[in-house]
């Protein structure tokens, strides 16, 4: 059995007292009062999402985060949710004994292995920096002790009599750590190499680790040929560990999980201890088997039905795809070549922004969805512009530690007529934001089924310029007796024709303290110059949407200020 429904014959019931401590687990805060507004006490649209999955799986009803957006204190979403909700149908472990279907998102991604064939496309790299005395014995151990915790690291996509199925392998006690040397000289070239090596989908596992111990010595040619090193730990060095793993088996979410646990299980193997885990209550597997059970053409459930009508007209006519000014025309097939921009909001910006969005009963993430509306528009999109962007995708609380690809896409239609003020725009795109939240469950593969557009190989379809919008850094682990950073390292990729990806920073006292990201461009479109000036120009736009709410958007002043050089900084 792998969902659980309450009986629908009766209406759920939402106690009061029980939203409320749910509200107060989100926000991190001792107590939360039935009239204190979820937003003003800091909360945020990744917070609303994780309280959304939190009620969802606590009380046993449907919730959207758009509920909580319309209804952000305890009282008022008490009374929406008590009132005529479908129960919520909750994940619970699958029957191993059939064949497990890949998700919805892994089978996009295994159609188009099996299109393309094995490339670094969809990489995803994790760097992590580690400074001390490193027992590579115990990581080893800390790392099958990860894999064995995450199924899906250890998950191969195959082709069964259905369709593409998970065949998960058995966890190894220690997960195999190739070992390199490198020179101040030669560590980048080599992470990137190794970053850049692809995966094959169907006979491997989507994880990879690497470590890349650098040598001071005189004349060292920056590689160890043995392949291995004493498994003594060493009295002290700097090391480089990449985790390469393929998007089939993570998501941004996934990030902080994987480093804590790979901190948790090296610091209990360096004791001697096994790991002190907490039971995952269900595997990937299970998600992607209630998920194709939720979503299966012949059983919509209500839900289901009304998210896909819902997606339908929503996107009916919407132009296909995105037309811009760029540098080159579109090739017949993307190369997927493609570099990045940094791009760093200040704090003093992020503190504006932040104020905007609660005087205008919305979050930073609208007003960034506006300004980037607001730029492509600028750049020749028209006045019908739609932007991707992403969502945690994980709607049970028993989610909520998995490493796993649950993130879901949304579309985002803006309507640009009319000449409005930018702070019409503003509410244009709120408006649209919280549509799409009310409709985020419904997999992304199946809207595209639902609104049919003209398929092309040189373009994705409904997608492409992408959105990613998270809180907080990856945070390194902590691993006894080691200093660690972490970091994702940008690729040269693009998987769209321009990916924005930000991520909001907060200080000690839940203040704002920045917004950092960087620009992803496809390079068969794009010259560096034009993707530097898009990024000033977003800048431009953000402190107009804070400063001059009023000024008609055929006024915005974009391409004629400087941009702070390479940095990004804006």
């Amino acid at each position: 059995m792998t969902t659980e429904q309450h009986d629908a014959s009766r209406e759920p019931r939402v106690p009061e007292e029980a939203l409320a401590a749910l509200f107060a687990e989100c926000l991190q805060v001792p107590s939360v009062g039935p009239d204190d507004d979820f937003f003003v006490l800091g909360g945020y649209s990744l917070t609303a999402t994780t309280l959304s999955a939190r009620v969802r799986s606590a009380l046993g009803v449907e919730v959207t985060t758009a509920d909580i957006f319309r209804n952000p204190t305890v009282r008022s979403l008490r009374d929406a949710l008590g009132s005529g909700r479908e129960r919520a149908r909750l994940i619970r472990p699958a029957d191993r004994g059939a064949p497990i279907p890949a998700s919805f998102a892994q089978e996009r991604l295994w159609i188009l292995d099996q299109f393309t064939g094995p490339s670094s496309l969809y990489n995803v790299a994790m760097v992590l920096r580690l400074d001390g005395p490193l027992d590579q014995a115990a990581l080893r151990r800390a790392l099958g002790d990860v894999l064995e915790r995450h199924e899906a690291l250890r998950t191969r996509v195959v082709l069964g009599e259905d369709g593409p199925v998970q065949e998960a392998l058995p966890a190894p006690r220690e997960a195999p750590l190739h070992h390199t040397r490198v020179t101040a000289g030669t560590a980048v070239a080599a992470v990137r190499e190794a970053a850049d090596r692809s995966f094959c989908l169907a006979t491997e596992i989507p994880f990879r680790a690497e470590l890349f111990a650098y040598d001071t010595r005189a004349g060292d040619s920056g590689t160890d040929d043995s392949g291995s090193y004493d498994d003594r730990a060493d009295d002290g060095g700097a090391y480089v560990l990449l985790l390469l793993i393929h998007h089939i088996a993570v998501d941004g979410w996934s990030n902080n999980r994987l480093t804590r646990d790979i901190g948790l299980a090296y610091s209990a193997r360096l004791a001697g201890r096994d790991v002190p885990w907490q039971p995952l209550p269900v595997q990937y597997a299970d998600y992607a088997v209630w998920q194709r059970a939720q979503y299966a053409p012949d059983r919509l459930s209500p839900t289901a039905l009304r998210q896909t009508e819902f997606w339908r007209s929503a996107l009916a006519g919407a132009p296909e795809p995105l037309v811009m000014t760029t540098d080159r025309p579109r090739p017949p097939v993307p190369s997927g070549s493609g570099d990045h921009l940094p791009l760093v909001l200040g704090p003093a910006l992020h503190r504006e922004l932040q104020s905007t969005a609660r005087r205008s009963g919305c979050t930073v993430f609208v007003l960034v969805h506006a300004a980037l509306a607001l730029l492509l528009h600028l750049r020749g999109a028209g006045e019908d512009v739609v932007i991707g962007a992403t969502v945690a995708g994980r709607p049970d609380a028993s989610l909520d530690e998995l490493v796993g690809l649950f993130v879901n896409t949304l579309v985002l239609r803006v309507d640009l007529s009319g000449a409005p003020t930018v702070d019409e725009v503003v509410r244009r795109a709120q408006a649209v934001d919280l549509a799409a939240m009310e409709h985020q469950d419904l997999p992304f593969d199946r809207v595209v089924e639902a609104v049919n557009p003209v398929r092309s190989a040189a373009y994705g379809p409904l997608v492409q310029v992408l959105l990613a919008f998270q809180a907080g850094a990856v945070e390194p682990p902590e691993m006894t007796g080691l200093r660690a950073e972490a970091e994702i390292l940008p690729l040269k990729v693009a998987k769209f024709d321009l990916t924005w990806e930000l991520t909001e920073a907060f200080d000690s006292d839940g203040g704002p303290a920045g917004v950092t990201g960087h620009l992803e461009y496809a390079e068969d479109l794009f010259d560096r110059d034009t993707a530097r000036a898009m990024v000033g120009d977003l800048g431009v736009i953000l402190r107009v949407i804070t400063r001059e709410p009023d000024r008609p958007i055929h006024d915005l002043p974009c391409g004629r200020t400087a941009f702070a050089g390479n940095s990004g900084d804006l």
